[in-house]
């Protein structure tokens, strides 16, 4: 991790750049997507790779609220329900508003994200949201993956990868994604070009 990055993660000036690159992130991919009112994003984010340490061996509370913020705000201005993605020890559960939960048919489980159990950036939704809830699958309607953490397990068929302006957060690697209606019908079969 470089050092000078590190000495700077506590300055109110670094978590708002942050902050911002996570807005600029989450705007970006919701305008490439179109998601509609309502749908889902999900996203996963490790921030020991936002400060540019190895996943897992850096979490940072004050890095996730950052993240979570920006993104957060995107999210409500796009009016698309927002999932955090937990970490591998709660089997990359997902952390979102009750009120989506019911929408989707998504049943809740009884899991409370911690830091180093679920991820600060799962922990940082978990205090954000009105009535959050954890759930154990989803199918999002397009994606946000800081840090290779593997969020195409939550994502619909089909996935397709998009690229963005904004290739990092912080130290962090960024890869989005949307979805698209299955093609089917064969060679003969025609499709609505709107939809790719």
């Amino acid at each position: 991790m470089s050092e000078q990055y590190k000495d700077q993660l506590d300055s109110a000036e670094q978590l708002g750049l942050i902050e911002q690159e996570a807005y600029e992130t989450a705007a970006q991919i919701l305008q490439a997507a179109g998601l509609k009112k309502g749908e889902l994003l999900v996203v996963g984010c490790s921030t020991s790779e936002v400060a540019g340490a190895r996943i897992g061996t850096f979490s940072s509370p004050e890095l996730a609220k950052a993240v979570f913020g920006g993104i957060y705000r995107a999210a409500k201005e796009a009016q698309v329900y927002l999932a955090a993605q937990c970490c591998e020890h709660l089997n990359r559960a997902l952390i979102l508003e009750e009120e989506a939960a019911d929408k989707y048919g998504y049943e809740p489980v009884n899991v409370v994200p911690q830091p180093k159990a679920g991820g600060s950036f799962a922990t940082a939704a978990y205090a954000a949201f009105t009535s959050p809830v954890a759930v154990e699958h989803i199918k999002a309607h397009a994606g946000i993956d800081i840090g290779d953490t593997l969020i195409g397990m939550h994502l619909k068929d089909v996935a397709v990868p998009v690229r963005i302006e904004r290739k990092q957060i912080g130290e962090a690697h960024v890869v989005c994604a949307r979805t698209r209606r299955k093609f089917i019908g064969g060679s003969r079969a025609v499709y609505d070009e709107s939809l790719l």
